[in-house]
């Protein structure tokens, strides 16, 4: 349920609202917009009654929220959620996550940070901890690789994300500015209810066979944690077509802007799986509106130990920065 308050409305008559509603066993989040306010009711509101909100003198309007999802939905926050992450504004104009799909050695990943940053990169990707299909690939170099992200951020300046696991290894994760959550673990609610009470962004990945909705819920056991710092991801479902590794469903980014306010970045390199693929579905996905995209970037992809197939050099992100601008431009 949402409770849309009138404009100007004296603090201390919302407060003093703020604390009945409290009263009745129901949290509440307070979205402030240019003209309005918008309280969202969360917990059982069967039992309240609306009519007597609706008449108080202060509040404009009582709506009950059809969606499964609360704090993630649009009605409970009309606008535009951004994130920081280590002093990177997700949300605020386009925003460029680059870097190795796995952290293989110290000049390897300090190199590319270098690179991407002097394209323009906004943030470093690059992953310590591996999930992978087979037991028998590289798995990651583990906490190893978190120090070598650490010294690449040390380095460039460029704030981290990189994947958890397993939340006994949040620990490791200090210098960590953003904890990505990967496709195979979309559904690990009891991974993301802790993640609900961690001070960090969170980058939420679509899972390979799941829905917008799914998406969204999963978000939601984030943020009724007290979490609101999640920023969602797209990249690519299984479907029957074999050509590419995965569909690239870009219309999920006018979809989750009716459905919700926080930001959406896109993901190429997985959704594609191969290096000449991304380009084009980078582009089209900043064309579509996306908040930022996010490149598997690696100096020597032929010989990278994990998805070099799909990695961009130095060289290729930076002409496929240029090219994301002069789209975010166009269609600005």
């Amino acid at each position: 349920m949402i409770c849309v308050l009138k404009t100007h409305v004296p603090q201390e008559k919302e407060e003093e609202l703020i604390r009945w509603l409290k009263t009745q066993n129901l949290g509440v989040h307070v979205s402030r917009g240019e003209k309005q306010t918008v309280l969202g009711l969360i917990g059982d509101t069967s039992a309240v009654d609306a009519d007597l909100i609706e008449s108080l003198d202060i509040v404009e309007v009582v709506r009950r929220v059809s969606e499964p999802y609360k704090t993630a939905s649009r009605q409970f926050h009309p606008a535009d959620s951004v994130v920081d992450v280590g002093g990177v504004m997700v949300g605020e104009g386009l925003t460029f996550i680059a870097g190795p799909c796995s952290v293989e050695t110290e000049e390897q990943v300090v190199g590319v940070a270098k690179s991407i940053k002097a394209s323009g990169a906004h943030i470093l990707r690059g992953g310590a901890f591996k999930p992978r299909t087979s037991p028998y690939s590289f798995q990651g170099l583990k906490d190893e690789g978190l120090k070598l992200l650490s010294l690449a951020k040390k380095e460039t300046g460029l704030p981290i994300v990189t994947e958890l696991m397993d939340i006994y290894h949040l620990d490791l994760f200090d210098d960590v500015d953003c904890i990505q959550v990967g496709a195979r673990n979309m559904q690990n609610y009891e991974l993301l209810k802790e993640l609900g009470h961690v001070d960090k962004p969170v980058l939420l990945k679509r899972g390979l066979a799941n829905t917008i909705e799914e998406l969204l819920m999963s978000a939601e056991y984030i943020m009724a944690g007290g979490n609101e710092k999640v920023i969602l991801c797209e990249r690519g479902i299984r479907t029957f077509e074999t050509a590419t590794r995965n569909t690239l469903d870009l219309s999920i980014i006018p979809v989750l802007r009716e459905k919700t306010h926080l930001p959406v970045i896109i993901d190429p390199s997985h959704a594609t799986g191969k290096s000449s693929l991304v380009p084009p579905m980078a582009l089209a996905a900043v064309a579509a509106g996306a908040d930022g995209v996010m490149i598997e970037v690696h100096n020597d992809p032929i010989h990278a130990l994990c998805d070099g197939a799909q990695s961009l050099t130095p060289d290729q992100f930076s002409a496929l920065a240029d090219k994301m601008r002069t789209i975010r431009e166009v269609v600005s």
